[in-house]
């Protein structure tokens, strides 16, 4: 695919493909929020220096790129993140998956953005299901999935390595039909 995907969500957030130039606001928001972001992202405690997440930019621009990810942007500020995982084209099935800054809480960002790209995924990319994952603990991101209209499926038990332990996340699911 050539050029960046962009979705606009509305008049204060921006939905933009990551590219290189987005590496240090992600890391500079990661490092700003540790302490917040490392409860539910067990991929923060490894986020120590700025090229752990060049690496994961290059990895993912230098991927065939099914999954998609999205900084997000408001009021023209980085926000945080929320993107594709495990798109499986054939079964025509993705999870989402996103964090947010500690001060873009509350404003309603995730819920919008969410659903900008629930959009996305059923008219553009003419998906079927979406899986939203929460940790049992993460009341918040639960609350996300059942705004969205997501039906809570089940648990999977000890599913993420934290560097706590593991953490059992709730499973989420949304049909193109539920909509």
């Amino acid at each position: 695919m050539n050029g960046k995907r962009i979705l606009k969500v509305d008049d204060k957030i921006l939905l933009t493909e990551i590219g290189l130039e987005d590496v240090e606001v992600i890391f500079q928001a990661i490092d700003r929020d540790r302490k917040y972001l490392e409860e539910w992202l067990p991929f923060v405690d490894q986020t120590r220096e700025i090229n752990y997440t060049h690496n994961y930019v290059e990895s993912y621009l230098s991927s065939d790129r099914i999954d998609v990810t999205f900084a997000i942007y408001y009021k023209n500020g980085f926000a945080g993140i929320i993107g594709l995982k495990d798109t499986d084209l054939y079964n025509k099935k993705t999870e989402i998956g996103y964090w947010l800054s500690e001060s873009c809480q509350h404003k309603g960002i995730i819920t919008l953005s969410a659903n900008a790209l629930i959009e996305y995924i059923f008219d553009e990319m003419h998906l079927n299901r979406i899986q939203l994952k929460a940790a049992t603990g993460n009341l918040k991101s639960q609350a996300v999935a059942r705004r969205l209209g997501f039906k809570q499926e089940g648990i999977e038990r000890e599913s993420e390595l934290h560097s706590r332990g593991f953490v059992d996340l709730v499973v989420f699911g949304l049909l193109k039909a539920d909509r």
